[in-house]
Formats: C-alpha cells, structure tokens, sequence
C-alpha cells in the first residue's frame, strides 16, 4: 500500500495569471443570497474547526504512536484547511458564483478534512481493534486526499474571470485537467495490493485491522503498475500547461486585469522563497511551511478577485523579491560560513567540540561583520537609496558645481541613478513656450513612468523611470526620497529658468531703454529742433521787416507763433507717452473716469469706482493700471458693442492693486486669436509681476481683470 501523497505534493503554488476584466457578477436570486453566507460559514467552520480537532487529537496522541503508523502530525497537514478558511468565506460570501471561490473552498475542506483524518487514523489504529471511522479516514488520506492535486490547474484556469482559456488553449486546459485527475483516480480504484507492488512499498502492520478498498475496482497488477508509472509525470503535466496558459494570459492582460494577474506572480514568488527556504528546514517545519505558502496563495486570489488595488502590487512584488531574495542569501551565507567553520576545525576536534567552538568563531569575527555585509549587498541591489541624506546631499554638491540648466539636470539624473542603482533616469522641464528639455542618463527602455516635478505647486517637468524591473519598484521611503530629490531638481531648474529670464528681461530692459531713447532723441532732433529753428529764422525775418513793412513782418510773426503752438503739441505729445499728465492732476480714478468719456460713445453707461489706497500709488503703478484700464476701455470701444461699462480700482488683502473693467457687450468668440491689445495687457501686469486675465462669463459680455503687486515706496 503507498503511503498517503507526500504534503509536498499538495501545496498550491501559483504563478501568474492574465485576461480580460470580467463582467460584473448579475445579482443572484434571493434565495442564492441567503444560502451564499450560510455556505460560506460553513466552509470555514468545517476548514478551520477540522484543524483545531487536529491539533487536539495530535495532543493526546503519542510520538511513538506516530512513528508506528509512519504518519505526520495531522495539524500540520490540515494547516493550509486553516489558513484557507478565511479566503473562502470571503470568496464564498462576496462571489458565490465564481468558480475560483469553489475552488479554494474546496481546497480549505479537503485539506482540513485530510488533517482530521490523519490524526483521527493515527489514534484509531493504537489498540488491538482499530476504533470506528479508521476507514473512512484511511481512504480520506491515502486515496480522497490526492484531489488536492488538480486543485491548482484548475485554479490557474480560472483565475481570475471564472472561464476556461479560449481557442486551442481550452483544449489543453481540458487535456491538463484530464492528466492531472489520472493519479487521484487510480488511487480511488486501484486494489491496495497492486499500488504496493507498483509503489514497491508495504503497508505497516498497524493498519491490519482497517479496510483498505472500500472503493477498489478488481484491476490487474499489470495495468495498475503502468499506469502508475506514467501517473505522476501525466501529473507533472498538467499542471505545465495551465502554467503556460496563465503566462499567456499574464502577457495579453492590461489595466486592471493584469494588477489582478500580479497578485498570482505575487503568490507565486512567495511559494518559490518558501520552497527555497524548506530546502533548510526540517520535516515538519518544512510541511508547516508550506501550509502557509497555500494560505498565502489563497489570500493573494481572494484581494486579486476582490479588491486588486488594496495595495500597490508592482510595490508589494517588488519588495518581496528583493527582501526575500536578499533573507535567503544571507541564511545560506550563514550556513555557509558555519559549514566552513565546522569542516575547518572538526579534523582535529570531535563533533560536538568542533560545532561548539565553530559557533564561537562565528560569533566572534563573522556576526559583527554581518551587518556591514547585509549592507554591502542592499547597496549593490537597491543602490544608495538606504542613505537618503548621503543622497540628497551629493545631489546639492553636484548642484553647486554645475553650470546653466542642462548640466544641473545631468547631474540629477546621475544622482538617481546612482541611488536607485537605475538604467535610466530622465529629465524632462518646460524650456519655453512648446519647448520641452529632456536631459537623459542611460538607454531609454520601451516603458517608462513619469514622476511629475512641481515647484511651489506648479508643474515645471517630469522624472522619467523605468516602468519595469525589481529596482522600478518604489516604496514610500523610496517616494519620499525621490521627493526631496526631486524638491531640489526642481529649485535648480527653476532657478536656473528664472536666472535666464532675468538675464533676458535685463537685455529687453537695456534694449527698451536705449531704442526710447533713440526715439526721444530723433522727435527731438528731427521734429522740435527743426521746428524750433523755423521759429528763430521767422522771428529774425520779422525783426527786419518790422520798420519797412510792419503788415509783413505781421503775418511772419503768426506763422511764428503757429509754429510754435505745433512745438508745444510735440512737447506734451512727448511728455504724454512719457507719464500721462492727467494722472497728476486727476489722479488714477480721475484719468481713467476722463478716458472713458473720451473713448466710449455718450448713450454707453459708465462708472469708475476706487477704494480707498488708490491715492499715492508708485507711479510706475499707477501707468500701468492707466494703460490696461486704457486698452481694455478702446476694445470695448471697437468691439463690444456694449451699452454698460464698469471700472473698479481695488486693492486687496494683500496690497496689491485690482483693475476690474467689465461690460455687457458681445464677449470674445470661442478660439479667437489673442489681438495685439490683449497681449499688451497680459505684458504690461507681467512687467510688474503681476497678472492679467481675460474671461467671458457665461452671462454675456468680457472681464478684464489685473492684479498688480504695489511695493510701498519708502519715505527717503
């Protein structure tokens, strides 16, 4: 008779998983309703109470009894029915009608169930008669208990639409599931001496008293014996292909369909560390071990199917294959070391001695450098980002000796790199009105995730990162790290940006400068100088001709005079574009009530209000509120149509200077290029540091609204 499936044999182990999203279960019956929880509670209280009615039958039950019936400790078998329990009355409860809920339910009772039955036939079969039941839990262990194994192709296939794989992939999930139900059936109707003679194992004694074919078929040995040798290899089969229908699945899926996929990889690398791990544990500790890997693979399906986006995932798998791969690198490192120990002085000690004093070395010159190697090895895999300040700090080295922006931006994308242990960092920041700078460290891999960078809450650019990869994966230490990375990147490029527009502004400065100059000097020179000389030529003809021909000199004298009147035109014309003078004898308020009434035709209504503040303002201000109140009144002129106009002349909580000019005309059409006049007002609110905005209401007409920053001049 074989021996119960090996627990090895059991565990679910699984790997990912892809598709498309399934459609929303249809609400069942109501009926279906109140049975759904009712068999939920049921599945987890059978599942969980059949391990605790484990643990308390292994408690009265002897080592010696165990060893005897070469049988386990039936908890530590029916552990996964326990971790199982609360996935499936969770799956039951939320998905009654998805086939992976029954799946996992079914796991939870088959694996309790066969924990229960090994500690119940490990008790039974102690006396001289076995006691009632030793059947039904013999053919639990030995023959029902091996259905276990098509649990995990069928969950593959399933997961995580409830359906089977389409096209050819449905036949070979059919041939999978087929394959892997030969071993469980063989051993459901093989006679118990045939499996021992093809197995080449004998039942023990102990079991003499128990029937051991209550469901066996009259077989030959013969074909029971080939059949069981291609058993387990069909076996092995089938679960290969539901592996390769989830892959392809994994790689077809995209959105939230592939987060739920992630969650199998997830179940899957765990099951890989701890069947890594076990290869270091003993035998119980080893099949506890793997108890938990099938709670844990049950859990990862339950938020897959339930809630996918519990957790970041992308996070969760990739900190699982670091800091797992890194646990069990530094276990073996340690046996290692210890084996060396051991093999170096057990020649001239006996063994005892030699592992005594092995542990004393260990202890003396290896565990304190342990930590330094743990480290060694964080740094090679995760880069310096476990040194955040030796990071950030670099960064502002590199900063401070580098030149203009380009180079500021290299320097962040070689500090990320280097800290992430990256391939490729990318800098992408606004360069320009439909310019972007893109500073880049490395190859640029097909997929990338972009990090935005804002300064004070504006986005000036992105941080490009690899999308994939173990060290893509990003946890909230890592987010705050690249936050205050980023921090810096975006002062440096902004202030870079702003130490080049400043340069720009100092260049258009000198420039406005000297061509207002040119222009002053050529009216001067071309238009009142000429003018002015005229002047004198007329008055020195008028002199001669005085005592001669009085009418004469008369008529020059008035030429002079007109003359003269056209000079003073062109001197208030200049002094006009230099400051308008009504803002010196009327005021803000009052220049821009008196511009209204000369620009707006008389049947258009017009107020200017002005709240206290508006007297005494700085006068380059004061021009510029002049100017767009000017503007904005002209287009209302030329455009509007309007029949009411507001002016309002504000100062907010902050100081600054409002210019509101409002009318009820007809607005400005959708997609309408900004004029010359538009600009000008954005460009006079921004030569201040200030703002300007253009907007139509929804009720009609056009909002221009200014706000103008107002430094109060000090007393000198």
């Amino acid at each position: 008779m074989t021996a119960a499936p090996d627990v090895a044999q059991r565990a679910v182990a699984a790997p990912p998983a892809a598709g498309p999203l399934p459609p929303p279960e249809p609400p069942a019956p109501r009926a279906r309703r109140r049975v759904a929880p009712v068999v939920a509670w049921v599945v987890a209280l059978v599942s969980g109470g059949a391990t605790v009615a484990a643990i308390v039958l292994d408690a009265v039950t002897s080592t010696a009894a165990r060893e005897a019936a070469h049988a386990s400790a039936g908890w530590i078998i029916g552990a996964p029915g326990l971790f199982l329990a609360v996935p499936a009355w969770l799956l039951l409860a939320r998905l009654p009608r998805h086939p992976a809920s029954w799946v996992v339910a079914g796991n939870a009772l088959v694996w309790g169930l066969d924990g229960l039955a090994q500690s119940w036939l490990t008790r039974a079969v102690q006396g001289d008669e076995p006691l009632p039941g030793a059947t039904p839990a013999f053919w639990v262990v030995s023959r029902f208990g091996a259905w276990l194994l098509i649990g995990l192709p069928l969950l593959l296939l399933v997961y995580p639409d409830g359906r089977l794989p389409g096209g050819w992939w449905r036949i070979a999930a059919v041939v999978s599931l087929a394959s892997t139900a030969v071993l469980p059936l063989l051993l459901m109707v093989a006679p118990s001496a045939a499996l021992d003679a093809a197995g080449d194992t004998s039942t023990p004694a102990i079991y003499d008293g128990v029937d051991l074919d209550p469901t066996s078929l009259p077989l030959p040995s013969g074909l029971v014996e080939a059949v069981a040798r291609v058993a387990l290899p069909v076996a092995t089969l089938g679960v290969l292909l539901p592996v390769a229908a989830v892959v392809a699945r994994y790689r077809a899926a995209r959105g939230t369909r592939r987060e739920q996929m992630r969650w199998l990889l997830w179940a899957a690398v765990v099951d890989a560390l701890v069947m890594l791990a076990t290869l270091l544990l003993p035998g119980d500790v080893t099949s506890l071990a793997l108890g938990v890997a099938v709670g844990l693979t049950g859990a990862a399906v339950t938020v897959g199917l339930l809630r996918p986006r519990l957790v970041d995932i992308d996070q969760l798998l990739g900190g699982t294959l670091v800091y797992g791969g890194l646990a069990v690198a530094v276990v073996l490192l340690d046996l290692a070391v210890l084996a060396v120990a051991g093999a170096l002085l057990g020649d001239r000690l006996g063994d005892r001695d030699a592992t005594l004093l092995a542990l004393l070395v260990v202890t003396a010159l290896y565990v304190p450098l342990r930590a330094q190697a743990w480290q060694l090895v964080r740094r090679w895999v995760l880069g310096g980002r476990e040194d955040p300040y030796r990071v950030v700090a670099g960064l502002a080295e590199q900063l401070e000796r580098s030149e203009g922006v380009e180079d500021q931006l290299r320097a962040v994308t070689r500090a990320v790199a280097e800290a992430f242990r990256s391939a490729y960092v990318g800098v992408e920041i606004e360069a320009g009105p439909g310019r972007r700078l893109v500073v880049e460290t490395g190859r640029r891999p097909a997929g990338v995730q972009g990090l935005s960078i804002a300064y004070r809450g504006e986005e000036v650019g992105r941080l490009l990162l690899p999308r994939d990869g173990v060290r893509a994966s990003l946890v909230a230490r890592d987010e705050r790290l690249l936050a205050d990375v980023v921090r810096q990147a975006a002062a440096a490029a902004q202030a870079s940006a702003l130490a080049g527009e400043l340069q720009a502004s100092r260049e258009q400065l000198v420039a406005a400068r000297e061509e207002e100059r040119r222009r002053l000097r050529r009216d001067l020179h071309d238009g009142l100088g000429p003018s002015l000389g005229a002047v004198v030529l007329r008055i020195d003809t008028a002199r001669n001709l005085a005592r001669s021909r009085p009418d004469d000199a008369d008529s020059v004298l008035r030429q002079a005079r007109d003359e003269v009147a056209g000079a003073l035109a062109d001197v208030r014309r200049l002094v006009h574009d230099l400051r308008p003078p009504a803002l010196d004898d009327l005021g803000l308020a009052g220049a821009v009530r008196q511009q209204a009434e000369r620009l707006l035709p008389a049947d258009v209504m017009t107020s200017v209000t002005a709240g206290p503040g508006t007297d005494g303002l700085p006068a380059a201000v004061e021009v510029a509120a002049y100017r767009i109140a000017s503007e904005a009144l002209a287009n209302v002129a030329r455009h509007a149509a309007a029949m009411a106009v507001r002016v309002s002349l504000l100062r907010d909580a902050a100081g600054r200077l409002v210019v509101t000019v409002v009318d009820d005309g007809v607005g400005i059409a959708p997609g309408a290029p900004a004029g010359v006049g538009l600009v000008s007002l954005r460009e006079r609110a921004a030569e201040l540091g200030g703002r300007c905005s253009v907007t139509c209401p929804p009720e009609g007409g056009t909002v221009v609204r200014a706000v103008l920053p107002v430094e109060e001049e000090r007393p000198a």
